[in-house]
């Protein structure tokens, strides 16, 4: 049986009390994982956390990019996820410094969601909200979706991680629409309680993001919107080094081309080498 692929659903209950998305990200979040050469339980929340900046793009600006950042507790560590409106999506993690392979990003009191998103008019959003002492990256992103952007939704992600690595990823995000009935609301919120152990659902071989919609709203009549493929990809690119060494100041390029060596550069996010030669330095220096 072929493996389902990534990708988001997005739908809404024909009563227009709910607006549901639902994510399968398991191969988006095994290419994230394995360049971070992430294990245990910072690849567990690597993967969390980037289904939830996905599941945020997709309910409030789809069209643009969406940027979350876990701040470990007591400043050990971070995460961060970047989520982009073509589908594509990355992480990254920082340890901080002394951290050794078996060090973790704590998720506990102290540690922080930061989610940043662009705006129409390009400008940023940004918020900064507590991840509650209990229920990890759900609960953060539940809050920040409460507290920043003032839209009440239920949100579940979840990635499981087994010997062999990422066995299976993906979440899902039901928001109360203003239409919502305090009938309709008790069924979603009972049905709902047999989604705390998401895992159980993932953890099926057939589990993908139209599976998962149909067991949130089994029973409950709705219409199926639209979805979209998701995959880890990195947009990194030598014009983009080539960008950034420009913004350097210009005394600091002389100072390279005057060393003479290659400048060797490798990208965070997906660990690709750029190599940057004395000359192109050079070409910086003529253009600024």
């Amino acid at each position: 049986m072929p493996r389902p692929s990534d990708s988001v659903v997005r739908a809404i209950t024909m009563d227009g009390a709910f607006r549901v998305i639902t994510a399968l990200t398991t191969e988006t979040v095994r290419g994230a994982i394995a360049v971070q050469s992430a294990t245990g339980a910072t690849a567990q929340r690597l993967g969390e956390l980037i289904t939830g900046a996905i599941l945020v793009r997709e309910a409030m600006a789809p069209n643009l990019r969406v940027q979350a950042i876990v701040k470990g507790a007591a400043g050990h560590g971070s995460l961060v996820a970047d989520s982009h409106p073509d589908g594509t999506s990355r992480g990254l993690v920082n340890l901080g410094k002394g951290a050794t392979a078996e060090s973790a990003v704590e998720i506990g009191e102290g540690s922080l969601l930061q989610v940043m998103r662009t705006l129409p008019s390009g400008m940023l959003h940004q918020g900064v909200v507590e991840i509650p002492a209990e229920g990890g990256i759900s609960a953060g992103l539940m809050t920040y979706m409460q507290e920043s952007e003032q839209v009440v939704s239920m949100i579940a992600v979840a990635t499981l991680i087994g010997e062999d690595g990422v066995g299976a990823s993906g979440g899902y995000l039901v928001q109360l629409l203003p239409e919502v009935e305090r009938g309709p609301l008790m069924v979603m919120t009972e049905r709902l309680k047999d989604f705390e152990r998401l895992d159980d659902v993932l953890a099926h071989a057939g589990a993908s993001a139209d599976v998962l919609l149909g067991e949130l709203l089994y029973g409950m009549p709705f219409s199926r919107l639209e979805d979209s493929p998701l995959s880890f990809s990195c947009r990194c690119s030598e014009l983009r080094v080539m960008a950034t060494l420009a913004s350097l100041p210009r005394s600091d390029i002389e100072e390279m081309v005057t060393d003479g060596k290659v400048l060797d550069i490798r990208c965070d996010y997906c660990g690709k080498d750029y190599q940057v030669s004395p000359s192109q330095l050079r070409s910086l220096l003529t253009t600024s």
